[in-house]
């Protein structure tokens, strides 16, 4: 890293959207580790905040997948997993990590949370279990077991039209075969 960097970094980055030649301007001061993490988090291919990065359509995906898709380090990802218990990857046969769509989709939005809304980890949790309650709440009422059993839907033959059907072909296999 070059010496100019320890005591000032400036990264220009282009944004058509904003005002003054569409022009954003980061400068920050610090140590060199300092620096260096900022470098290293303009410089990635991470998604920038406001983005919606693509989730390629597979059903399992693997740490470093879920870290290049997110912007997270995969040690973060693992934290994570021990703080928000809906993370809930697989586990292969030799042990790697196996995330499924909805918790890539949940770790974008942990990540919204913490770094664009500035959330605490505790707030977040929180903030995604009202979410699922809500959600919860919102849908249909799944109908108690015993009510499962008691009708059957409309255009469905119901047990007794079923052994009655049955019986005439009992009846039908049990007559003398050419007579």
């Amino acid at each position: 890293m070059a010496s100019w960097l320890s005591d000032s970094l400036t990264i220009v980055e282009r944004h058509p959207s904003d005002v003054n030649g569409g022009r954003r301007r980061l400068t920050a001061t610090g140590n060199s580790r300092t620096m260096r993490n900022i470098k290293d988090m303009w410089a990635s291919n991470a998604p920038r905040s406001g983005e919606n990065p693509e989730i390629p359509d597979k059903l399992y995906f693997r740490i470093g997948e879920v870290s290049r898709v997110s912007g997270v380090k995969p040690h973060v990802l693992r934290y994570w997993e021990t703080e928000f218990p809906a993370i809930t990857p697989k586990k292969s046969g030799s042990g790697h990590r196996l995330y499924r769509r909805k918790d890539v989709e949940l770790i974008l939005e942990i990540k919204r949370l913490l770094y664009e809304e500035r959330f605490t980890i505790e707030g977040a949790r929180k903030y995604l279990g009202q979410k699922a309650r809500r959600q919860a709440a919102r849908g249909a009422k799944a109908p108690a077991q015993g009510e499962l059993f008691e009708t059957a839907p409309e255009g469905v033959p119901n047990l007794e039209e079923i052994r009655r059907e049955l019986r005439e072909i009992l009846e039908i296999l049990s007559r003398p075969v050419g007579g």
